[in-house]
């Protein structure tokens, strides 16, 4: 009676492992073949368009090789260890009272020491090599560099050309083989300006300035990004580099040039105002200084002896805080902003924008 009471009990337990391990290898299968799409993606930082990221994928790679070096052998001493003095293998030899080894302590400093002094040497060169502020050798291109001024704002990208008077939001074009000297600031927030394929990521920050030299050599488009979190928006914050040819080039900044849009104080102070998602825009007739008035609007105003501050005067900055300071409830009054206009023609400061930069 007490057999028949198990058997089916067992049975039962036998038929739902079966079970069990019929879905484990279904799910595994699944997850294999939902991996082969991904094969063919690869790693944007290793899959470089530019001299500069062509530079920066070599060291990575050298240096991940050298540092496998103490890696790989660890793990593989410390398998042979497990299995050649696993406690069966009675050839083995058994030493309770062994402390030390001079050959194997010379063998564990030497080898890490040759190491941290090749990577040194290494990182030394290639950091002044590679330096962001460092314009591009003339070996890689024979080419006038192209300037780029470029502003992180919340949470879009703003391009400006000062040699074609043109400016584009969420969107860069460069033509390719043509070194690129950034000037790179933030209205705000701190944000990092990178574009993986081409090379060296540079922060952004407000009331400063820093810089990047880029060279594209192969056409496309490569993506952009802010890899730095700085606030909710900071996802939608990426735009895409388009490198084309010299004469697509040519041909994209004359049909900037004729954009109905422009960019000047009133315009910036409604696109610097934060946002997310912020589609592609392009602006001609850029106000003369607005990235320096961007970078020195929160300056107070300086004699013209004081370096690096920005000088009262300067007609674009009191242009954008004149701009700012009309704002109400985020919205510009123009009229506002047109009655201070004789005021700061004539040189003198509205209360305003006293209040502001006081």
């Amino acid at each position: 009676m007490s057999m028949h009471n198990v058997s089916p009990i067992r049975r039962g337990r036998a038929d739902t492992t079966a079970g069990t391990r019929w879905h484990t290898w279904c799910a595994r299968l699944a997850a294999a073949v939902a991996m082969v799409p991904m094969s063919g993606c690869t790693l944007e930082l290793l899959d470089p368009k530019g001299s500069v990221g062509e530079q920066e994928k070599h060291l990575i790679l050298i240096a991940l090789g050298v540092m496998l070096l103490v890696v790989i052998p660890v793990i593989v001493l410390t398998l042979v260890f497990f299995w050649r003095y696993r406690e069966t293998n009675t050839a083995a030899t058994y030493s309770p009272k062994w402390s030390h080894s001079t050959r194997i302590e010379v063998v564990v400093w030497t080898i890490p020491v040759i190491i941290v002094v090749a990577l040194a040497v290494m990182i030394w060169e290639t950091t002044h090599k590679l330096d962001p502020y460092q314009p591009i050798e003339p070996v890689a291109s024979e080419k006038a560099p192209i300037r780029v001024e470029v502003v992180a704002l919340n949470w879009k990208w703003l391009f400006i050309y000062p040699d074609y008077h043109v400016a584009t939001v969420n969107k860069l074009v460069l033509p390719v083989n043509t070194p690129v000297e950034f000037k790179i600031t933030a209205e705000s927030l701190m944000n990092a300006f990178f574009i993986p394929q081409l090379g060296s990521m540079v922060y952004a920050m407000s009331g400063m300035q820093t810089k990047l030299h880029l060279i594209a050599n192969e056409t496309g488009t490569y993506a952009g990004m802010s890899s730095a979190y700085s606030g909710p928006g900071f996802s939608d914050m990426h735009f895409k580099a388009h490198v084309t040819s010299q004469g697509d080039f040519d041909k994209w900044v004359k049909e900037a040039q004729a954009v109905p849009d422009t960019l000047d104080a009133p315009t910036y102070v409604k696109l610097e105002q934060p946002g997310t998602a912020a589609p592609v825009g392009i602006y001609a007739n850029v106000m003369p200084g607005l990235f320096d008035a961007v970078v020195g609007k929160y300056m107070g105003p300086m004699d013209a002896s004081s370096q690096g501050m920005r000088v009262s005067g300067n007609r674009a900055i009191d242009d954008i805080i004149a701009a700012a300071n009309c704002r109400v409830d985020g919205q510009l009054d123009s009229r506002a902003l047109l009655a201070q206009r004789p005021e700061r023609d004539a040189g003198v400061q509205p209360p305003a924008q006293r209040a502001l930069t006081e």
